[in-house]
């Protein structure tokens, strides 16, 4: 080990030869858990560390930043200076002059984890992002019940609250990937109309209860103080179980493109439906049929009839490292990584192909899937250096299975933008350059 040049993955590449074929677990290089616990894994990683030891720069010596004293305190921490940018990307409505009419994407392929920052949630606007000052703003609570409620920002600040911690995800997320020509963008670009937080607030249950709701009520109609006057049926049913009136967001207050000062969250809808800037709960028979549920977030189907109320997001997943955008660094050992989630409860087996779909071993997920949240996977990947692709699909709880693109194009046809859980392929070449492709 004397070079003292930094070691690349080239390096490590002939400490996997020595994996045995139990050890793989499908074609295409990826290896099993046992891969990594019997170290045939880990010797090759860990000898990089021992060579990186021989570079001068690894000496004792003190470093320039030891011989100073640090910057203040500030007001509000700030990302390193030394970490590469890491933004949202803003897309607007194309042909719409209102320059509040577009949506933000998560960069998911930066991130890693499973909670979203709260300066990178992605955000779908209708008309820009309202100023609202909470001393002015009231939530109502009327239509079929017994006794109309009307709470100010204060006293709902006193009610007892409760944290979840959920994805939101917009229904036309992914729809980059339904147009016919592939879209040469980022992973974040394609899938990041989703975020996970924890959301803290009053569950909606307790102010209807309190509220008293009559025996003829089967929706909720829940209505924004934004400029689009945002409006969307909620069944009843829902409602009662598991819906938030939500104030803060991963511990701080919500952030006003994110609803201050107060939001639903409507756990695995529709993202949608969980109404920003939330002031009036109207209790009715019928739903409302607003433009935003009859013109648009409808699922158009091939013979030109249209699915409403398709409200629970699909069984979905997403390989996140590496994917579109990333350059591999020569054949050897990856650490193959993503995201799964689903509107219908919980994930309970994701698994991924080096192969093109050839082949599929079973992902290790890490803990135990949430309900209504994002689960991250993880596989061992050992590659040649040859072209390939990877990709992944999930299952749920309810036996879901995130389809192919196929499937997925003769259920709904060419021209749907909505719920779209294809499995996403990303190709790498041989220099190890990753796409998007169409399988």
């Amino acid at each position: 080990m004397a070079d003292d040049k930094d070691p690349g993955p080239t390096q490590l590449a002939p400490r996997f030869s020595s994996a045995s074929p139990a050890e793989v677990a499908a074609g295409g290089g990826l290896l099993s858990r046992r891969a990594v616990l019997t170290g045939a894994v880990v010797a090759g990683a860990l000898s990089a560390v021992a060579a990186r030891a021989a570079n001068p720069d690894w000496s004792d010596a003190a470093k320039p930043w030891q011989k100073q004293p640090g910057r203040p305190f500030s007001r509000y921490g700030q990302p390193s200076v030394h970490v590469r940018e890491i933004e949202r990307s803003v897309t607007l409505r194309e042909g719409d002059v209102a320059p509040g009419n577009g949506s933000s994407f998560t960069p998911l392929h930066l991130l890693r984890g499973t909670l979203t920052p709260n300066g990178l949630h992605f955000e779908r606007h209708h008309n820009g992002v309202p100023d609202i000052d909470p001393d002015h703003h009231r939530l109502v609570i009327h239509g079929l019940v017994e006794r109309p409620l009307r709470f100010d920002f204060d006293a709902l600040l006193r009610y007892p609250m409760v944290n979840r911690t959920v994805f939101i995800e917009c229904s036309g997320n992914s729809f980059r990937n339904t147009f016919p020509k592939v879209q040469e963008v980022s992973c974040g670009d394609i899938h990041g109309l989703i975020s996970t937080s924890e959301w803290t607030g009053v569950p909606l249950s307790l102010l209807l209860a309190e509220a008293g709701v009559r025996a003829d009520a089967k929706w909720v109609i829940a209505e924004g103080a934004d400029a689009a006057t945002m409006a969307r049926s909620i069944p009843l049913a829902k409602a009662l179980d598991d819906v938030l009136v939500a104030f803060y967001q991963n511990g701080e207050p919500l952030r006003p493109e994110q609803g201050f000062p107060m939001r639903l969250v409507l756990p695995g809808y529709e993202g949608n439906m969980s109404i920003k800037w939330v002031h009036r709960l109207e209790l009715t028979e019928v739903p409302l049929h607003a433009r935003d549920e009859t013109s648009h977030y409808t699922d158009l189907l091939p013979d030109g009839r249209a699915l409403q109320f398709t409200f629970p997001m699909g069984v979905k997943s997403v390989i996140t490292q590496p994917s579109a955008g990333w350059d591999l660094q020569g054949s050897g050992y990856y650490d193959v990584s993503g995201l799964a989630w689903t509107g219908a409860g919980r994930i309970t087996r994701v698994e991924v192909s080096a192969d093109g779909g050839a082949t599929w071993a079973e992902a290790e997920l890490q803990g135990t899937p949430p309900r209504h949240g994002v689960v991250r996977f993880r596989i061992p990947w050992r590659w040649d250096g040859k072209p390939t692709s990877l990709a992944s699909r999930a299952t749920d709880e309810t036996g879901a299975v995130q389809p192919d693109r196929a499937t997925w194009l003769a259920r709904y046809g060419a021209t749907q933008r909505y719920h779209y859980n294809a499995i996403q392929h990303w190709a790498v070449d041989a220099e190890g350059r990753l796409r998007n492709v169409y399988a």
